[in-house]
């Protein structure tokens, strides 16, 4: 994978299928670019599994690849700007580029702009990626299981892997266009799900990240339809595979960490299981306002009251549960009311972690139409004054740490992660030594408005 401070980048251990070319100059070889979030990244995994298991080398440079696979985001004009970038970067220093990835929807978008390009595919479509990598360098060989390590191919590092439970959505929320890009909720077979999530952990992971554009809404599709693992019934719904994965993380001593969990009743029933200790007491939470007046604009399911009471309810069941969310500042027609009432929000609900996004516009969501749209300077106000709030509400919530002990999971030397730390998005937990991929207990000294510092006990 052609490496880019912004991208992700392919294992630096290519294993067989880099020997075999070394040895035969002639084996195909394919570079990759994948931009985007880890539902992007799991596609892009998919992806350079498929080639693995088929014999194609990978090439770290443009010049060493006989083509190169950009994977593409698409949800907000920056993101889209810079999926343009990379497709331009590859066709000038390679020349043979295939577009993939939620922007691949916009067919006509890219063309417009880079004509030369050899194929367009869409989203989570390994298929047609193959086809349009077949037409242009053939076939090594057939293909040979011990080609690919049993767990794929990852990008993450070997302890952490995102396990994606579902594609697409059901929601129409009027700031997205994910439903026309990636279709409506399509969740896996549970015993799908769970094979893949214990072959992860066998390999040596320790950190299952569960991902879906609505990880709560897991088996709805299905009708919550019942599946098998190891010769016994499951439902398709989003507690039993909870309990199912907590344990298998519990025999494996990992981790399991659910994130985009909408604010469904039904989540109540998983926070036991976080009481418990058999999932993370972690719930990544996109609530994304909290004026009913904006939501509705945004169709947005819940209200802020609701939610108020939810986080409650799921604090007096586990008090030691980590929240994070995401919200949009500048939302058109968003009035100074709107957003103090946001702000009263974020201090009755005490979150740990907080995002922010000054509201972009994005090709085909349906808040374009909206009239009163909010100044550019506006927008950067409120975010700045947004994150200014929570930045105190987050430096006092990670000052109750001081003193303890946090179990902690290793991702470098001097660098790991609590429980309540989600890797990329979240802080880190700063102290001396350790060993990547294990876990360590440190006793947090001190701490500012986004890290932990400590020392190993």
């Amino acid at each position: 994978m052609i490496a880019k401070s912004a991208r992700r980048i392919a294992p630096g251990q290519r294993g067989r299928a880099d020997a075999a070319r070394r040895t035969n100059p002639t084996i195909p070889t394919v570079g990759f670019v994948s931009l985007g979030c880890p539902k992007a990244l799991v596609d892009a995994e998919r992806i350079l599994t498929q080639l693995r298991a088929e014999g194609y080398a990978t090439s770290a440079t443009y010049e060493g690849a006989d083509l190169v696979i950009v994977n593409t985001c698409g949800f907000i004009d920056a993101a889209k700007a810079e999926s343009l970038e990379a497709i331009g970067e590859a066709l000038d220093k390679n020349g043979k580029v295939i577009v993939t990835g939620c922007l691949g929807a916009q067919t006509g978008a890219i063309r417009a702009v880079h004509p030369k390009v050899l194929a367009v595919t869409g989203p989570h479509d390994t298929a047609a990626v193959m086809d349009a990598v077949h037409a242009q360098l053939r076939r090594p060989h057939d293909p040979f299981a011990d080609l690919v390590p049993p767990q794929g191919i990852k990008l993450t590092p070997r302890h952490v892997a995102y396990l994606k439970i579902s594609e697409g959505c059901n929601h129409r929320c009027t700031f997205c266009i994910i439903p026309s890009m990636r279709g409506d909720l399509v969740s896996r077979p549970i015993g799908e799900v769970l094979a893949e999530a214990e072959t992860l952990l066998n390999a040596g992971v320790r950190e299952l990240l569960v991902i879906a554009q609505d990880t709560s809404a897991y088996g709805v599709d299905l009708r919550y339809r019942t599946g098998f693992w190891r010769g016994r019934p499951l439902k398709t719904r989003m507690f039993e595979l909870c309990d199912a994965l907590g344990t298998l993380a519990q025999a494996a001593g990992a981790w399991v960490r659910l994130h985009y969990v909408y604010p469904y009743p039904s989540v109540d029933d998983v926070i036991p299981l976080m009481a418990d200790g058999r999932i993370l007491p972690y719930l990544d939470v996109p609530f994304q306002h909290a004026s009913p007046r904006i939501l509705k604009r945004m169709k947005r399911p819940a209200s802020a009251e609701n939610v108020l009471v939810r986080i409650r309810r799921w604090r007096a069941l586990c008090p030691e549960i980590t929240l994070r969310s995401t919200f949009i500042v500048g939302f058109p027609g968003e009035t100074e009311g709107d957003f103090e009432a946001l702000l009263e929000f974020l201090g009755e609900a005490q979150l740990d972690r907080v995002g922010c996004f000054a509201y972009s516009p994005v090709d085909g969501a349906a808040a374009n139409a909206y009239p009163d749209a909010v100044p550019e300077d506006l927008k950067a106000a409120r975010r700045e004054r947004l994150m200014q709030t929570q930045a105190r509400i987050s430096a006092a919530r990670l000052a109750r740490k001081r003193g303890r002990i946090e179990r902690t999971l290793v991702d470098a030397p001097g660098i790991g992660r609590s429980m309540a730390d989600a890797p990329e998005i979240d802080g880190v937990v700063h102290f001396e030594g350790g060993r990547a991929g294990t876990f360590a207990d440190v006793r947090i000294e001190r701490s500012d408005e986004h890290d932990l510092y400590g020392r190993l006990v």
